[in-house]
């Protein structure tokens, strides 16, 4: 089992900034991809941000690029997740997943581990 504990959460103005992370304990994987998805009140789960084991592949939803800054610390097992010009549609929880198999994609039936989630909430 994989266990992720997400943080840094909280509220903020809009034109401000966040920044999420996310520790893995327990079953690691030589290859795995870390990923970032959201979800506001009403809507689907959707995908953020994704990052191979060894950066080989970084991918963006559009609707955060040039915005949002996904990495990740292999030494210490976490991603982290940099939002910029945080807008009052970024509200949402943000889980942080592990996809096992290594692709980093979008997703969400790719990501077999995920954490409680963070509360993001971005004022006017």
């Amino acid at each position: 089992q994989v266990q992720l504990v997400e943080s840094g959460g909280g509220l903020v103005q809009a034109g401000g900034s966040l920044r999420l992370s996310c520790a893995a304990s327990g079953r690691t994987f030589s290859s795995y991809a870390m990923g970032w998805f959201r979800q506001a009140p009403g809507k689907e789960r959707e995908f953020v941000a994704a990052i191979k084991w060894n950066y080989g592949r970084i991918n963006y939803a559009d609707s955060v690029k040039g915005r949002f800054t996904i990495s990740r610390d292999n030494a210490k097992n976490t991603v982290y997740l940099q939002m910029n010009s945080l807008k009052p549609e970024d509200t949402a929880v943000y889980y942080c997943a592990v996809d096992p198999f290594g692709g980093a994609g979008s997703s969400r039936h790719d990501y077999r581990y995920w954490g409680q989630g963070t509360q993001v909430t971005v004022s006017s």
